[in-house]
């Protein structure tokens, strides 16, 4: 590492100390208060500020998203080679297609709170959040329901492999995930005319360059999909419904007007990112949050850090739906914001709508403590509540 980008005294944190991991959100607040850039063997260089965060995410020149050495299509990819694969993906979120999923989603959500009871206790990861997010993905995209299980056993070991920093674990998990996602396209290719008609087998018609996508391209698109879904969607369930348990004034605002709910997710998961961070790498030299930095140096945004900077939203904690929808970076920034915004947003107003209307209470269970998700995941891995 050039001399320029050594951590000085003050700047080094460790991201994965007990006291960052009992409470992820807390820690980066003290951090981004005490100083805007720190290092770590971990993340590299983290940045903490809004206007930081906001800076690395609309400079792709500067700051490349190519920081893989595996196949990642299209967010691994920098213009202009990352353009024509996110023409192709943004085709797959488009206001028609995701308004057409409502029903759907709606239906599926309402089948799940019919099985949940009411007056006891409800453990909202296991019991809703992850099973949603698991069928609403296949839903959406026309998977079997032979693969719920799969995918359910995979999320968890991807899960533990994450943690574990085991780069060997990590592999045989997504060749795992490779293979039932390469099987599930030869079978729809020897379906010939006779394949559902849904939005893998419309995937599999896409052409870039003038080719046809190939199986490494298609699978890693529906990787990227799948991760995000499953990680994400699960954690943002997680958090809107504890969030509604223990901030009974926000939860009784919204069953009285339900059309501000859509809004109220987006308050609800900028007060507590679902997703903590995404990678860059330096691609030029450059000064930022006032420190120089050398091509090749790490950088790790802190988007839940970044939603809650008092420069931009003053009390962090305030629920206020009147902020600027633009200063929340919940689905990101720049040429690699989150294609899946429109899907995501449909399905957290779907469920937070489903969940107050088939319920006249959420309060915690005070019996059991939630459990905080570790890094790189956000959210509860467990979390109790009792539905009335």
């Amino acid at each position: 590492m050039p001399p320029e980008s050594q951590p000085e005294p003050g700047q080094q944190w460790d991201p994965r100390s007990p006291e960052v991991l009992a409470d992820q959100i807390a820690a980066y607040d003290a951090v981004r208060q005490r100083c805007p850039v720190a290092h770590s063997d971990y993340l590299g260089w983290s940045l903490f500020r809004h206007a930081d965060v906001l800076r690395v995410a609309e400079d792709h020149e500067t700051f490349s998203n190519a920081v893989s050495s595996h196949l990642t299509v299209p967010n691994g990819m920098d213009p202009p080679e990352h353009t024509a694969y996110r023409a192709i993906v943004d085709r797959y979120f488009t206001a028609e297609l995701v308004d057409a999923f409502e029903p759907a989603c709606r239906s599926l959500v309402a089948r799940l709170l019919s099985d949940l009871p009411r007056g006891r206790t409800v453990e909202v990861v296991g019991d809703l959040a992850e099973p949603f997010a698991l069928r609403a993905q296949s839903r959406y995209l026309g998977w079997p329901r032979r693969l719920h299980e799969p995918l359910r056993t995979w999320t968890a070991a991807n899960r533990r492999a994450t943690l574990s920093g085991d780069r060997a674990a990590q592999s045989e998990v997504a060749e795992q995930f490779d293979d039932h996602i390469t099987g599930l396209l030869a079978e729809r290719r020897a379906l010939g005319a006779a394949a559902p008609d849904d939005l893998t087998t419309r995937l599999l018609a896409e052409r870039v360059d003038g080719r046809p996508l190939t199986d490494p391209e298609l699978v890693s698109v529906l990787r990227n999909w799948t991760v995000g879904e499953l990680s994400t969607i699960a954690a943002s369930v997680g958090i809107i419904v504890h969030y509604l348990a223990t901030r009974p004034d926000v939860q009784q605002m919204l069953r009285r007007y339900p059309d501000r709910i859509g809004a109220a997710t987006d308050e609800i998961l900028r007060i507590h990112p679902p997703l903590i961070a995404n990678r860059r790498v330096v691609a030029r030299a450059t000064r930022l949050a006032g420190h120089a930095f050398e091509p090749g140096d790490r950088l790790t945004i802190l988007w839940a850090s970044a939603n809650r900077d008092e420069e931009v939203f003053g009390d962090p904690d305030e629920f206020d739906l009147s902020r600027p929808a633009h200063d929340n970076l919940l689905y990101g920034a720049g040429v690699h914001v989150c294609p899946g915004a429109p899907l995501a947003r449909l399905e957290l107003r779907v469920l937070t709508e489903e969940v107050l209307a088939a319920t006249e209470s959420i309060v915690p269970d005070t019996t059991a403590e939630p459990e905080r998700a570790p890094y790189p995941g956000s959210g509860f891995s467990f979390l109790p509540v009792l539905l009335g």
